[in-house]
């Protein structure tokens, strides 16, 4: 085993090699009827994001800790709680991090679709300024609960 992701007990998820683009008849004749002479439905991922492998065990102390502000708030804790600052002060750096790694992958899928299908590129670029204006309202956001 190569990868050094691995882990004892893991099933064995390799990476399948990019393949060259096909063209002509060979390409036509692996699709199946239903796709052929359709544009590509995806293109292939060359690297993984650097937080690949932890995402979801970042992801989940972010959404357990939301749901314990959320609920506090709702119970009526006010914004300047004890509570809702450690909640915040934990998730809030932990969600920016998870957030700029889904920022990175969202950038490489927008760059790896331009050569393929110009407008599938521009809508994901749409979607990074979109991440972008979320991540700055997040963390607005949790600077307004650590101060309030």
């Amino acid at each position: 085993m190569d990868d050094e992701r691995w882990e004892q007990g893991m099933p064995v998820l390799d990476r399948q090699a990019v393949a060259a683009p096909r063209t002509g008849r060979a390409s036509a004749a692996a699709l199946p009827p239903s796709l052929q002479g359709l544009p590509p439905r995806s293109v292939p991922e060359t690297a993984p994001t650097p937080l690949q492998k932890h995402y979801v065990l970042l992801s989940v102390p972010v959404l357990v800790l939301g749901a314990i502000a959320i609920t506090a708030l709702e119970a009526g804790a006010p914004l300047g709680s004890p509570l809702i600052k450690v909640c915040v002060l934990i998730a809030a750096p932990l969600l920016v991090v998870t957030t700029s790694d889904a920022l990175v992958r969202i950038w490489r899928s927008a760059w790896a679709w331009m050569p393929v299908d110009r407008m599938k590129g521009l809508f994901r670029l749409a979607w990074v300024a979109a991440s972008v204006v979320g991540l700055a309202a997040l963390v607005a956001a949790a600077l307004a609960a650590l101060f309030a």
